[in-house]
């Protein structure tokens, strides 16, 4: 396993933003944008993690970094659930290793960008046993959210921000809404935000995240 890009803060570190890259990108993939929100956020850690590199069904077999296979497009997606898992239980291996560093588990935050962040949304609600404080979905959907989905009560104080591209082809914006759609009939603290895009980030998109994160996690 490929260790993560840590980007630490010119101040002492009391949060930590855990930031998984989409399909076929890498750790590298949001440093920029990390550097960016670090200026505004100077006691935050951002911790970038690397995909395992596999093949991927959808993609003729070719492998590259994947947090799971893609068995098909339809419906909704036919993933790999046991490599899910062990995305998922790298993502908590990081949790655990920031509360290990005396960061207070309200104050991690699970960032993912598409693939990435189908991962975050797994581990965060159905997964993580314990308290986070929030979670950042960037154009991505939720392939293990059903309709009959029970969450206690600390995970629906869990403030959740979803940001889309409204000309999303590759994940699609009524993916992205049924993900927010099922968190805010569940009674989460969940937004939804869409901007004119595609598959990417805006600067726009950036701005809002910073203000989030920074009234999240104002000291």
């Amino acid at each position: 396993m490929t260790a993560p890009m840590i980007l630490q803060p010119p101040q002492t570190a009391d949060a930590s933003v855990i930031w998984l890259h989409g399909l076929g990108a890498d750790r590298y993939d949001f440093l920029p944008v990390a550097e960016m929100l670090q200026e505004r956020l100077p006691t935050t850690r951002f911790i970038l993690p690397q995909a395992p590199t596999r093949p991927v069904t959808i993609n003729g077999g070719w492998s590259m970094p994947s947090w799971y296979d893609i068995l098909a497009m339809s419906p909704a997606r036919a993933i790999d659930q046991a490599q899910l898992e062990e995305s998922a239980d790298q993502v908590i291996a990081l949790i655990e290793a920031e509360r290990a560093s005396a960061i207070a588990p309200e104050r991690i935050v699970l960032a993912g960008f598409s693939q990435g962040g189908a991962v975050v949304l797994h581990t965060a609600f159905l997964r993580y046993p314990g308290t986070l404080g929030g979670v950042l979905a960037l154009s991505t959907y939720a392939p293990t959210f059903s309709d009959d989905m029970q969450l206690p009560d600390t995970k629906r104080r869990l403030p959740v921000l979803c940001l889309h591209g409204r000309f999303d082809d590759v994940v699609t914006p009524d993916m992205g809404r049924a993900a927010y759609d099922r968190l805010h009939t569940s009674g989460v603290q969940v937004q939804w935000r869409d901007y004119p895009m595609s598959h990417e980030v805006l600067p726009e998109e950036i701005r809002d995240i910073a203000e989030w994160l920074g009234q999240l996690l104002a000291d």
